[in-house]
């Protein structure tokens, strides 16, 4: 610990970041030699280059989180306070050895992450989101809200974005719900994505917006920039916070209404969780079809329910039947997904949005997946399958020349 004091003090941090990662750990090196020498400190060759490398992280990245991010088969870090770090492999939640020396430790790193986003946290403003530089989600919450030290929370995306085949072979979906899910959105049907927290909403939203044609004009919108859209045409939108003064912010909802001017084709809508839910769906509903969105609920009747409360605590006052009518109109699909105890991730329903009867609206379910039992190895049983219903677009898709294949909506297993 007093070397690595030692170097932080006599290293010039500007210089370094125009240093190569071998001419940094060249100096490192150096410097760490001549203080072990003014010490006279007994250090084998395996402690030193340890040494080297741990400065090197806490100079140059993360600090004790490092070794955590280079590991691709880490899907989660969650720091509660200096001492416990949990990661999640697999989808089951392990801990692990790495600590930070303190909160005041944990704290720097915190802050290193979020201003490299023009983002802050203290005590005024003691929590915040951020994202790393390959995408990974971030959140940190401080005391004296969170009363045993800072809480920070890393999700992380593949560094190369899961395709379609890929939930295929996870046992997510079926290829004939992967093959409709596709056409939706060639043929530009609004959907929303439904699910809890870490049930893989974003994932597929980001999965889905790749059969998005490349010739159309996307505009994306998030609180904190997570998707990875391939196609060439896509302008990226993110909210501001307030500044110190309270002032400064710019709420996801004027950034809906300013996306309308922007001659979008197609509005991808990372969450909605607020006042925006009423312009999103008017922009469904006026002429921008094709877009996506995700939402947290627990099944495609929740999400509904839970679109018309946002619609209230918005401010807006519609009567009730109005606002499930306008809802009808402007959203044509729910895609269920769920995380289940197993930690796998299913895509276990696919409604169709049909209209209304009475003041109740009308969907109907065309894939569904249905679970069965439990293993002796704890891993959950269960089944795909079509529920015998033919979606009312299927004539649309048709019209834009797409085939689909035969025998995919008949009921029974499909896996």
């Amino acid at each position: 610990m007093k070397l690595h004091q030692q170097l932080l003090t006599r290293i010039d941090l500007n210089s370094i970041e125009s240093l190569t990662p071998e001419q940094l750990r060249n100096q490192l090196g150096a410097l760490l030699v001549e203080f072990i020498e003014e010490d006279s400190i007994p250090l084998n060759d395996r402690e030193r280059a340890r040494l080297v490398a741990d400065l090197k992280n806490e100079i140059m990245g993360l600090g004790p989180l490092e070794p955590l991010l280079a590991d691709p088969a880490i899907s989660e870090i969650m720091v509660n306070g200096h001492q416990n770090i949990f990661v999640e492999k697999g989808g089951c939640i392990e801990s692990t050895d790495i600590r930070f020396n303190d909160d005041a430790h944990l704290m720097k790193i915190i802050d290193k992450i979020v201003s490299r986003v023009g983002r802050r946290i203290d005590e005024s403003s003691p929590m915040a989101d951020s994202r790393l530089p390959d995408g990974a989600r971030v959140n940190a919450i401080i005391p004296p809200l969170a009363l045993d030290g800072p809480v920070l929370t890393i999700r992380r995306f593949s560094v190369v974005p899961l395709l379609m085949h890929d939930l295929i072979e996870k046992h997510t979906l079926t290829p004939a719900m992967a093959e409709l899910l596709s056409a939706l959105v060639k043929v530009k049907c609004n959907i929303i994505i439904s699910g809890g927290t870490g049930t893989g909403k974003t994932t597929l939203l980001n999965i889905l917006s790749s059969f998005i044609p490349s010739s159309e004009r996307i505009v994306t919108i998030e609180d904190t920039a997570e998707l990875q859209l391939q196609q060439d045409h896509v302008i990226r939108l993110e909210t501001r916070p307030p500044n110190i003064e309270g002032k400064g912010e710019i709420t996801m909802r004027a950034l809906v209404k300013n996306s309308l001017r922007m001659r979008p084709d197609r509005i991808v809508l990372g969450e909605i969780r607020s006042a925006e839910v009423i312009d999103m769906l008017q922009a469904m509903n006026t002429g921008h079809e094709g877009s996506l969105t995700t939402i947290h609920a627990n099944t495609p009747r929740d999400a509904l329910s839970r679109l018309e409360n946002l619609v209230g605590m918005g401010g807006i006052s519609l009567p009730g039947k109005a606002l499930r009518q306008l809802i009808t109109s402007s959203i044509h699909f729910i895609v269920q997904v769920t995380r289940l105890d197993d930690g796998s991730r299913k895509l276990t329903s696919i409604q169709e949005i049909i209209g209304m009867e009475g003041d109740i609206i009308t969907t109907q379910e065309i894939y569904c997946y249905k679970r069965t039992g439990t293993n002796p190895d704890g891993s959950v049983q269960g089944m795909f399958s079509a529920t015998g219903v033919r979606p009312r677009v299927y004539e649309k898709i048709c019209t834009y020349g797409i085939r689909l294949s035969d025998g995919m909506f008949d009921p029974g297993v499909n896996d």
